[in-house]
């Protein structure tokens, strides 16, 4: 029974909840962008150290393990199940009983997550011979793999409660400390990669204690924000529970449904482990790819959940369409632009952040070919991610799951045809023809269910977005073709060149945007001006 005392606030008007939305993601995206700026400076660092060596090669693989698990069981189903039950009770029951649903969740979550340590901590040199078939004529190589894998499997336990704790934050449409928590996660790495890096006997083990240390950062930094909205989960061990139950009941299908693109990457490393660096080359390769989606992408989304959520609690399916294309524009009004520019400019970009130290230049081609190769599929990753939004809001995991499984089907598919022939770029561009795949039978069956999405605002939003797009790649063309590229050194010119570039790339961008007067540019515009406004009214 809810509690008579409290009151359930007035359900926002369409408009309301567009800003709330913009608002939000904005928010997720100023601190998706400082954890990714710090992120390039992680990467950039061991790049530096460690090129695309046999030791990066064995720690990428030894980390695709807890990330993949991280992935089904925090960040990605776990999230997405528990936000829509605990988004309910918020709405329909009192606050103590939101309350014991995240304590319940949270102790039989880490319970789960030990257990599951410890049997990957044992079993790692098993896990490892399934996942690096390329290495086993090399013992020294698959021994360090599955050592580094023991120290990073603990990461699981941290990233999970991580989780949680940003699943119930943003429930209560507080975004800022979940977001900014993975700036701490990459500023730990960096400095157990500078500091304790070269005190250890293999380098590289400084870095896997680093992931282990950053997710208790990552962890601990949300805990003040629970404690001040009283939300700070205790130990209540009822697996039980009607709440938890339910949470169970989505997340099962939904381990595979909303994974599929880190299901189809660890696919991808255990083919790309036949070939030297090919492991460093996807990594890197994703990590500009992630750049874009980390920003706007999975900020949409993320700020798009709790919207739609409380939309489909409500029963108010229209609201919910309407919200739908909304996420649906503002993704291809910020992804399609970012996807050409990394196209046009991936050997620039590669060039500049990551040949230095060991890292070669038939490195920077081999990455920039993975990043074509995966920037291909740019949207289908962003769009997917606000389909299946739409999908849990809607408390069904099963039909995501039915499109996944299809998905990783194909991605194997496409990747044993294309390996052959592309070599470690032929698996990226698999990933990116399998996220096509799923975002089309996810679009076609939400169609169905929904009666229908605004897909008429969509097409008129693309075509202003793609003729929007025509200076963006004059001007990357242009910048790509440049002799500069070729030379060795000339770090500063290049720098200027490049972000000279993206500043005239968005600028031009943004002006053809204004003289159309699109309304994705309103809404973006419209809450950059109220919060500078707030700023130089303080």
């Amino acid at each position: 029974m809810a509690d008579p005392t409290v009151v359930s606030p007035a359900p926002m008007t369409a408009q309301d909840e567009t800003r709330s939305v913009v608002k939000a993601a904005g928010v997720i995206g100023l601190a998706t962008f400082s954890s990714r700026i710090l992120g390039f400076i992680r990467d950039m660092v061991l790049a530096g150290l460690f090129g695309a060596t046999p030791a990066a090669d064995a720690f990428f693989v030894a980390y695709r393990v807890p990330n993949l698990l991280r992935e089904l069981f925090a960040e990605g189903s776990m999230s997405s199940a528990f936000i829509p039950v605990f988004t309910e009770y918020q709405t329909l029951k009192s606050k103590r009983d939101a309350w014991e649903l995240a304590s319940a969740v949270f102790t039989t979550l880490l319970t789960i997550v030990t257990g599951i340590t410890i049997l990957g901590i044992v079993g790692a040199s098993g896990i490892v011979w399934l996942l690096a078939p390329g290495f086993h004529e090399d013992p020294a190589k698959l021994g360090m793999t599955s050592l580094l894998t023991q120290i990073m499997f603990p990461y699981l336990i941290f990233i999970s409660l991580a989780a949680l704790a940003m699943g119930i934050l943003n429930s209560m449409r507080a975004f800022a400390a979940p977001a900014f928590s993975p700036v701490f996660f990459n500023i730990v790495i960096i400095g157990c990669a500078w500091f304790l890096s070269p005190v250890m006997s293999e380098p590289i083990l400084g870095v896997a204690i680093g992931v282990v240390a950053g997710g208790m950062a990552q962890f601990a930094m949300q805990l003040p924000g629970l404690q001040r909205r009283g939300m700070l989960f205790g130990f209540r061990f009822e697996p039980g529970h009607p709440g938890v139950r339910r949470i169970g009941r989505l997340m099962v299908p939904s381990l595979l449904g909303l994974s599929v693109t880190q299901i189809n990457i660890t696919v991808s490393t255990i083919l790309a482990s036949f070939f030297a660096g090919g492991p460093t080359y996807l990594f890197y390769g994703m990590r500009l790819i992630q750049f874009p989606l980390g920003i706007f992408g999975v900020a949409l989304a993320t700020a798009i959940l709790p919207t739609l959520s409380a939309q489909a609690a409500r029963g108010a399916l229209d609201e919910l369409r309407t919200t739908v294309g909304f996420g649906l524009r503002m993704i291809l009004f910020i992804i399609l632009p970012a996807m050409l520019g990394l196209i046009l400019l991936r050997q620039p970009i590669v060039h500049l952040f990551f040949e230095h130290g060991t890292f070669t230049s038939h490195d920077t081609a081999e990455t920039a070919l993975a990043v074509l190769c995966y920037a291909v599929g740019l949207w289908a990753f962003g769009g997917v991610r606000i389909i299946v939004s739409a999908f849990y809001s809607l408390q069904d995991t099963r039909t995501p799951a039915i499109a996944a499984a299809i998905a990783v089907a194909s991605n194997l598919a496409f990747s044993l045809l294309l390996m052959a022939s592309l070599g470690a770029a032929g698996l990226a561009l698999a990933t990116a023809l399998a996220a096509m795949v799923n975002g089309g039978i996810l679009v076609a069956v939400l169609h169905r269910r929904l009666g229908g999405i605004e897909w008429g605002s969509v097409g008129r939003s693309s075509l202003r977005v793609l003729v929007a797009s025509v200076p963006l790649v004059l001007v990357c063309a242009w910048v790509a073709a440049a002799q500069i590229w070729t030379h060795p050194g000339e770090w500063t010119a290049k720098s200027v060149m490049l972000f000279v570039a993206i500043g005239m790339s968005v600028s031009g961008y943004l002006g053809v945007h204004v003289l159309l007067g699109s309304e994705e540019l309103g809404l973006v515009w419209g809450m950059v001006r109220k919060k500078l406004g707030r700023v130089i009214g303080r």
